[in-house]
């Protein structure tokens, strides 16, 4: 499988600063990777927010998250201060994927974990998946 890090842009539409709080570390005394994967989700939702939308309100659908790719660079700590940096790409008539740059914040940010996800639009009353609103993608595409 290829390199997330080939996908990298050099510059994102968004990002989004929290720590790593106790909650985050696991038996390794380092971030666990299925948290890595609730970093990507509160920096999605932030993200959408950004735009004005939110998982269940995309211009008259929902989105859902049908696939995730984590590759880990460098550990994690309690009290780091992290960047989640998202970037919207790979449009189809169904969905677009999502990539996500997670570095240790700092004077010489230190890269830490790449994610991508693929999300659908989905009406989850009919639960079917649905068409991308061309809205959407121009909004996204920035």
């Amino acid at each position: 499988m290829p390199s997330l890090k080939q996908l990298l842009p050099t510059t994102f539409q968004f990002a989004y600063q929290f720590p790593v709080r106790i909650t985050d570390i696991n038996y390794g005394g380092h971030v666990g990777n299925d948290k890595l994967l609730v970093y990507a989700h509160e920096a999605r939702l932030q993200f959408l927010q950004h735009y004005g939308y939110t998982e269940m309100e995309l211009d008259n659908t929902s989105l859902m998250l049908t696939k995730a790719s984590i590759e880990i660079r460098n550990e994690l700590f309690f009290g780091d201060q992290l960047s989640v940096a998202v970037q919207a790409m790979h449009f189809t008539s169904k969905g677009f994927d999502l990539l996500y740059k997670i570095e240790k914040a700092a004077a010489q940010p230190m890269l830490a974990a790449i994610v991508l996800t693929t999300m659908i639009c989905y009406d989850y009353k009919n639960k079917k998946v649905t068409s991308l609103p061309e809205r959407t993608r121009q909004r996204l595409s920035v």
